[in-house]
């Protein structure tokens, strides 16, 4: 664990003797200060004015516990939705046409819509995967409104089945919504397709 150095040592109580050593040290003191806030919004860092006396630290701690635009944590829900996410035969008018849950391996192309919402701004992500290995990433900048459509597609081969799965995710990589559609033999399966809602 990093511990700064207490302000007394980095700065003597003398005065500077020439304008250039105050320049020098009061930018010195800016530093210190930035380093000093710096350490105390890093989680697990601990400060000589944290461990000097608890009244000391607790005006800091509160006002980084307070900001939550600093508090950026691991487990911090995604701001938005997907409300909607279907694999679909086809898009007509920027809606999806069935809902598959069941594909053949004689179908090669597969749509993947989702229905953003809260999202305006963000870039977000649907990542293709199959056995446990990223196959596709497709990007979307998602425009100013609240409701934005968008879809992806993947060209299949007829070896590749199986399971595959669609993950949705936020500019930050945290995933927003997955879903699985299975990929199988013409032989064994029919399309399993339901309309769409």
């Amino acid at each position: 664990m990093f511990t700064a150095p207490p302000l007394s040592s980095t700065f003597p109580a003398t005065l500077p003797a020439t304008k250039a050593d105050a320049r020098t040290k009061k930018q010195g003191r800016h530093v210190a200060v930035f380093l000093l806030c710096l350490f105390t919004t890093i989680p697990g860092l601990t400060t000589a004015a944290e461990t000097a006396t608890e009244t000391t630290a607790a005006p800091i701690a509160e006002s980084v516990t307070n900001n939550p635009a600093a508090n950026t944590t691991e487990t911090e829900k995604p701001k938005g939705k997907v409300a909607r996410a279907i694999f679909t035969s086809a898009i007509v008018d920027r809606e999806p046409v069935d809902n598959l849950t069941t594909v053949s391996n004689d179908i090669q192309r597969v749509f993947f819509f989702s229905d953003l919402r809260g999202l305006a701004g963000q870039i977000v992500t649907h990542r293709w995967e199959y056995k446990n290995e990223v196959m596709a990433e497709v990007t979307f900048k998602v425009g100013n409104g609240a409701r934005w459509r968008v879809y992806s597609s993947k060209n299949l081969l007829p070896e590749w089945t199986g399971t595959w799965t669609v993950v949705v995710s936020d500019e930050n990589g945290r995933p927003l919504k997955a879903s699985m559609f299975e990929y199988t033999d013409k032989a064994t399966a029919e399309i399993q397709a339901t309309p769409s809602p």
